[in-house]
């Protein structure tokens, strides 16, 4: 985080995210030496952010689309279709036909098959597809489970036949997604062990295995107790798969999606401090745009409020975790005290951090939030009672900071 670079852009704007590069950069950097081979698709749903999209398409990374305007995205930025992977559930006809000519579209259903099948027809062209698996395994199991994503395993092989015969598409390509923000070196070794199966068993029936999309599951560390996700050990075993299985899937290229692991370190949300009180004896500091600004800190706070010390299982990408939410006051003091930090919105439900611990902070200093470069802006209701929502920057590595809002 570029403390400096963060109090100086205060002195202009109230509340912001500021996106380094040199961070996306880094994380680029490690990936690709670490998984060599590999093709990456950024998730732009995570941060769309023009700047950061820039950064990160011109290290040769494709895009994980969970929409047509996110193909439309790939294409502006001088994509080619098999780097373009379009999946999402609930693909509309004009969806499908919006994104066939520039991307590669996912099937997500049985009947979406149907959908492609009836654009293409329409459009004049024979489409190389892909299926989303629901497969006959999860992350710790060896069984499948319902999901509103994919198609199950058993629903392919007994459908095959007569999409085979489909005459405007060619199933060529397989994608499985089932869990986000792992940091389980282990865990996803053995995902990768069973995706690397099923991709066998799929070129069998397919004919032609063009790609493997492995999805994300990489995670960041949210807790100060986690350590950064072990991207060299699981690079080794990919690697280690690629080659056992080089002579059944010769053709096969194999894709990873980023996740967060890309931005999510890259962006830090910086609000400054509105106003201080005390209420019965309670200290109350409230910062200006928090669950109107970046939700995701909001959100946890009410989770751990609803649930007070009970158990609360992750649900990504809106809430990570019980204590995955730090404040960093940018002041000087080691004073400290016990403060409830809120936003200026009119509710209840805009906490940030409850009855915490942290340096004492007065009316105009600046509070840093880190974490904020993915599933932050994106989720955000930044319409919500804020005439002027948070300020967008990207800080290039030479110094010089961009402001470039949608």
């Amino acid at each position: 985080m570029e403390r400096n670079a963060i109090l100086k852009l205060a002195e202009s704007y109230d509340s912001f995210y500021l996106y380094e590069e040199a961070v996306i950069l880094r994380n680029i950097n490690r990936l690709k030496a670490d998984f060599p081979g590999v093709s990456f698709l950024y998730s732009a749903k995570c941060n769309p952010y023009p700047k950061v999209l820039e950064c990160v398409l011109a290290q040769g990374f494709g895009i994980d689309a969970a929409s047509a305007a996110e193909c439309v995205m790939g294409q502006r930025a001088g994509l080619e279709p098999n780097q373009i992977l379009y999946s999402a559930p609930g693909k509309t006809l004009a969806d499908i036909k919006a994104a066939l000519p520039i991307a590669t579209v996912i099937a997500d259903s049985a009947g979406e098959v149907g959908r492609i099948q009836q654009a293409a027809a329409e459009l004049g062209i024979t489409a190389d597809i892909g299926l989303r698996v629901n497969p006959d395994f999860s992350y710790g199991t060896d069984s499948g489970a319902a999901s509103k994503f994919g198609i199950d395993e058993a629903q392919i092989y007994a459908k095959l036949p007569e999409w085979k015969q489909l005459p405007n598409i060619r199933i060529v390509g397989i994608h499985t997604h089932l869990k986000s923000q792992e940091l389980s070196v282990e865990v996803l070794k053995s995902y990768y062990q069973k995706m690397f199966r099923l991709a066998v068993s799929m070129r069998e029936v397919f004919g032609i295995l063009k790609f493997l999309n492995l999805g994300s599951g990489m995670g960041i560390p949210m807790r100060e107790t986690e350590q950064p996700f072990d991207t060299a050990a699981l690079g080794q075993e990919a690697q280690r798969l690629m080659t056992a299985f080089r002579e059944k899937l010769p053709e096969t290229r194999v894709c990873i999606e980023t996740g967060r692991y890309v931005s999510g370190t890259a962006g830090t949300y910086a609000a400054r401090v509105v106003d201080k009180k005390i209420s019965y004896g309670k200290t109350f500091v409230l910062l200006n745009n928090t669950l109107n600004g970046f939700a995701r800190p909001s959100i946890v706070a009410m989770m751990q409020h609803f649930m007070g010390d009970g158990p609360i299982a992750g649900w990504e990408p809106i809430y990570t975790g019980d204590h995955t939410v730090q404040i960093i006051p940018l002041v000087e003091t080691r004073e400290r005290e016990t403060v409830t930090v809120a936003g200026n919105l009119c509710t209840g439900t805009d906490v940030v951090l409850a009855d915490a611990e942290l340096p004492r902070m007065e009316v105009g200093d600046v509070v840093a939030i880190p974490n904020a470069g993915a599933y932050a802006a994106v989720i955000t209701p930044m319409q919500f009672a804020s005439l002027k929502r948070p300020a967008q920057l990207f800080l290039r590595t030479d110094g010089t900071v961009v402001d470039t809002d949608f």
